[in-house]
């Protein structure tokens, strides 16, 4: 939970970037599963859920400016 409170801290731009960058990571762990060369399978999980994260928290900010 202090990770989803520290998300919260960052600008719009941050958010975005830490999206992007988690994208990329998601897609060279899908390659790595996939060639077995994966050391940390529960990696994969954490990414996923942090791209919800980030994802929840921006829909929830532009939810509060339509308001």
């Amino acid at each position: 939970m202090a990770k989803f409170e520290d998300m919260r801290l960052k600008s719009d731009d941050q958010l975005s970037a830490d999206l992007v960058e988690l994208k990329r990571e998601q897609f060279n762990l899908r390659f790595q599963a996939a060639t077995n060369q994966l050391e940390r399978p529960a990696r994969i999980r954490e990414v996923r859920r942090d791209i919800a994260r980030i994802k929840t928290l921006q829909t929830e900010r532009t939810s509060a400016v339509k308001v």
